[in-house]
């Protein structure tokens, strides 16, 4: 069984990394860190095969994290999971042994995915490759984005997505959305259905407005 680590500020998303984790009997979640300090504590004292790693944190963002840890000889694998997902910060992470990066909001079947390809790659390293072997390691191809339904479009999801990121409190009914992105309410509506079953976003009653309840959304961070 492989020893997983989480270093985020976030409780919920701590909550729900640990969650999908856990579902892989492959892992064992040992520890969870808001503080990135006392994760680099723990691990100069403590083995992991896996860091699943946030790039926003207060101390120190994920680079400078995740440079502490390779000068203190700390091998252990990384999947980082953030917002950051500008070109250099990718390849300046990249070049320190991240083995996969998920952009927020993901599902959860490509948080799946990243756990995965890191156990092909801890069993392939194990005794001697040959040159196939090699060559699949190196340069596997990336998973592929799932497909969407017939019918819908990969720009109006983001579209949709982009307005539930901007919302002020991160909480929209289908109208507010609808009325944001400048879409139907029927369109909103279906691609809602679509990213909920996907585990993008999530739908609650809402009873505090005063008059009938309500159905609002949120994105799964």
């Amino acid at each position: 069984m492989y020893t997983v680590v989480i270093v985020e500020d976030d409780p919920l998303i701590t909550e729900l990394n640990r969650r999908y984790t856990e579902q892989d009997g492959r892992f064992a979640v040992a520890c969870t860190f808001a503080l990135p300090r006392r994760a680099l504590e723990w691990l100069r004292h403590n083995s992991a095969d896996l860091v699943i790693l946030d790039f926003y944190m207060p101390q120190m963002n994920g680079l400078e994290f995740l440079q502490a840890v390779r000068t203190a000889g700390i091998a252990a694998d990384v999947i980082m999971i953030t917002a950051a997902n500008d070109a250099a910060t990718v390849e300046a992470l990249t070049r320190l042994g991240v083995v996969d990066y998920l952009v927020k909001p993901f599902a959860y079947e490509r948080f799946r995915q990243a756990l995965d390809a890191f156990c092909r790659r801890r069993s392939a390293m194990r005794g001697s490759l040959d040159q196939s072997a090699l060559d699949s390691l190196l340069h596997a191809a990336p998973p592929a984005p799932a497909a969407l339904p017939k019918g819908m479009q990969a720009q109006t999801r983001e579209r949709i997505l982009a307005c539930m990121r901007s919302a002020p409190d991160r909480a929209c009914t289908c109208e507010e959305i609808a009325e944001a992105a400048g879409l139907s309410v029927v369109t909103v509506r279906r691609y809602l259905a679509y990213l909920a079953q996907q585990g993008q976003v999530a739908g609650d009653m809402n009873y505090g407005t005063g008059g009938r309840p309500c159905l609002v959304y949120r994105l799964n961070l």
